[in-house]
């Protein structure tokens, strides 16, 4: 079991059952699990120090693309 705390301080916990002795299909699994979950997002954020000034203005495109994203999609369900 595998356990990380994300940027807004929620702790996950991940468990992959390894069958057979089959290792690298856990892995593959546990990879996606944790690509799923944003790990690998927040490890990136993380490796170096953000200003206050640039997590707030990356903050605000990751929002802006979501707001966008989502439109797109409601336009398309509505036949736009």
């Amino acid at each position: 079991m595998l356990s990380f705390v994300l940027e807004n301080g929620v702790e996950n916990r991940v468990e992959v059952v390894v069958n057979d002795n089959n290792v690298d299909h856990a892995l593959r699994i546990l990879k996606k699990k944790m690509q799923r979950e944003g790990v690998y997002k927040d490890m990136k954020i993380h490796k170096h120090f953000e200003k206050p000034s640039e997590k707030k203005a990356r903050k605000r495109v990751e929002s802006l693309r979501r707001s966008r994203k989502l439109n797109r999609r409601r336009s398309e369900k509505d036949g736009y």
